[in-house]
């Protein structure tokens, strides 16, 4: 095999390797806990996307003292942290990956 054609064979995979990459931040993946009290979306990338509280889940004797303001606030507080801690692991991850590779960008990896 010749360099052109492992260039245009690199070049493919990575073609290939963002289609998969944008395929999966489109995805919606949902789990659920406490029956259904607590969902929560990521994408296809593991990134979070959302959380949806129901009353039970914070006040389960009387969910129905819990105002519709008191959930929206905590799902907003809870969606800030997770975004934060998400956007640190990927600093950590870039920093890491860049220290192992000398600063040469590798499709894929990050």
């Amino acid at each position: 095999m010749n360099f052109a054609n492992m260039m245009q064979q690199a070049q493919k995979m990575q073609k290939k390797l963002q289609d998969a990459q944008a395929e999966l931040a489109a995805l919606d993946i949902d789990g659920e806990a406490g029956n259904g009290s607590v969902k929560v979306v990521v994408n296809g990338q593991g990134k979070f996307k959302s959380i949806k509280l129901a009353p039970e889940a914070i006040n389960p004797e009387n969910p129905s003292a819990v105002d519709t303001d008191t959930i929206e606030m905590l799902e907003d507080l809870i969606a800030q942290a997770m975004n934060q801690a998400t956007e640190k692991a990927q600093e950590k991850s870039e920093a890491a990956m860049k220290n192992i590779t000398g600063g040469i960008k590798i499709p894929g990896l990050i």
